[in-house]
């Protein structure tokens, strides 16, 4: 990794300054299979919003210098919107006892130096801090092998969250919508949520 890169835990009020670049950045990313959000600046900075409002939340950003390269969203899952929670009240799981990853975006330059790992460690070890979990959870939108945007070397995070510990759980799903860049109106996607019990 870069001697110039570094990685900070903001929460609540601190969060403020970077809403605007966040959000340019998370529209960069999402733009790219699987997602292929097609973003909206003022839509994403009123949904970021949600984590300067929650001062359990945390956004883990990765710097370049003093550029914004990434981030990495959380949150305590009761603070979630009722689609998120759904799947795990339906189950019998407790909201208060699990802890919400929301996103991660990186820019393209920037994978493969372990950033990502770094954004699991920094959400989970938050987590811990505030005490109380029993799971810590995240979700991924499910797209059809014959998808005309997969791209042959698109290749699935699988692997990377079975050794980070999280297991996919069939059972948990839940949809979002959003408008992908060939649609003309948003559609409803099928997530997928993967858990880790915090032993």
């Amino acid at each position: 990794m870069s001697k110039n890169i570094r990685i900070e835990r903001k929460s609540g009020a601190a969060l403020q300054p970077f809403i605007p670049e966040l959000a340019r950045l998370r529209i960069e990313v999402f733009r790219d299979f699987p997602y292929l959000y097609d973003g909206d600046l003022g839509y994403e900075e009123k949904y970021l919003q949600t984590y300067i409002d929650c001062p359990e939340s945390v956004i883990v950003l990765a710097f370049d210098a003093d550029k914004i390269i990434g981030a990495s969203t959380a949150i305590p899952l009761k603070y979630e919107t009722d689609d998120v929670k759904r799947p795990f009240l339906a189950l019998g799981y407790n909201p208060d006892e699990i802890f919400y990853c929301g996103e991660s975006v990186l820019n393209k330059q920037y994978r493969g130096l372990g950033i990502g790992v770094t954004f699991f460690e920094q959400r989970e070890a938050h987590a811990a801090a505030l005490g109380g979990f029993k799971h810590i959870c995240f979700c991924c939108v499910e797209r059809p092998l014959d998808h005309p945007r997969r791209c042959a070397e698109y290749v699935p995070l699988d692997a990377f969250w079975n050794k980070r510990g999280y297991v996919k759980h069939p059972e948990l799903k839940t949809t979002y919508t959003w408008k992908d860049l060939d649609d003309v109106s948003e559609t409803p996607k099928p997530m997928t949520f993967w858990l880790k019990h915090d032993d």
